[in-house]
């Protein structure tokens, strides 16, 4: 990740602010909040080596189309990132990338997923990680027990975006992925 600066800007969507952050790479982070100040704060917080500062326009194309996801107007989200990582995050933010919308995986399937059988606890580790929600759907990792679980944005923001995609008018219905039930 490119060092030396940070673009960010914010969205409002149905689920509060969102703040989305580039390099001259890619989209480095993405979360939500309710208050724009906070969310300066955090940005700043989360790169202390970079200048990081609103410009509205450098990231303006990405805001755009994570906005439109949250908010049920497109149905695939394809950004460049810029985002980094132990080797076990990445595979795990890879595995999650495949993960179809609609859909859910366990902690455990995840772990199973990327030969990891063992490592449910770790999983959920990179997913509380994960840099740049909704890009990497940490929010479709859910506990094998049932339920939503946690989610760094607030437990509510992860099943409205669950129930948004298990039930997304978007495409054809026949095409769209059902919701698959964690195993045990």
């Amino acid at each position: 990740m490119s060092s030396d600066w940070i673009a960010w800007t914010l969205r409002p969507t149905r689920l509060g602010l969102l703040l989305v952050a580039g390099s001259r790479r890619g989209v480095c982070h993405v979360r939500f909040g309710d208050d724009e100040e906070e969310l300066a704060r955090a940005i700043a917080a989360e790169f202390p080596y970079a200048v990081t500062r609103r410009e509205d326009v450098a990231v303006a194309s990405h805001a755009d189309a994570l906005a439109a996801y949250v908010d049920g107007r497109a149905p695939d989200l394809e950004v460049p990132l810029d985002v980094r990582g132990s080797a076990f995050q990445r595979r795990v933010w890879d595995a999650l990338r495949t993960i179809p919308r609609g859909e859910t995986r366990s902690y455990s399937d995840v772990a199973t997923h990327i030969g990891r059988p063992g490592a449910a606890r770790a999983v959920a580790r990179a997913c509380a990680g994960n840099p740049v929600a909704l890009v990497v759907p940490c929010h479709r990792v859910v506990p094998a027990s049932g339920g939503a679980g946690g989610y760094r944005y607030g437990s509510w923001r992860k099943s409205a975006l669950l129930e948004a995609e298990a039930s997304s008018p978007l495409g054809d219905p026949a095409d769209r992925p059902r919701r698959r039930r964690p195993a045990a």
